[in-house]
């Protein structure tokens, strides 16, 4: 079963920029795919970005805005979130996931998954804050 362990979060000011980081182990074959999404305070979870691991392909949501980078560094099984310009309403917890098929996360971070489908694995999250 995979595991994802999310780090890179802390207390910003608006405009200032964090780079996230997933750490990705076991499961291989159930970590093709992996994806970053956020939970506000008050509001449902929405994605924001996945990565094809083996490719590099990208797929974002309008959530991302072209402020977030999603990139893959396959060698240490890392994801990572570039986030810049960063501003309050981007404050919650982040959290990464991952799945062996990719086009059920894109679905999901999307938030066209209407089947039900669970992925394979989820972080525990890293609080984002961002102070005005």
């Amino acid at each position: 079963q995979v595991q994802l362990v999310e780090s890179g979060g802390g207390l910003v000011q608006a405009g200032d920029s964090l780079r996230l980081s997933c750490t990705a182990s076991g499961g291989t074959f159930e970590r093709s795919a992996l994806a970053w999404f956020r939970q506000a305070p008050g509001k449902e979870r929405e994605g924001l970005s996945c990565i094809n691991v083996e490719d590099g392909r990208v797929v974002n949501a309008d959530a991302v805005k072209g402020r977030f980078t999603i990139s893959r560094d396959k060698v240490e099984d890392t994801v990572y979130l570039q986030m810049d310009n960063l501003q309050p309403e981007d404050t919650g917890v982040y959290y990464c996931a991952a799945d062996g098929a990719w086009a059920p996360l894109v679905h999901e971070v999307l938030g066209e998954n209407h089947s039900g489908y669970k992925l394979d694995g989820w972080g525990q999250g890293t609080q984002v804050t961002v102070s005005s």
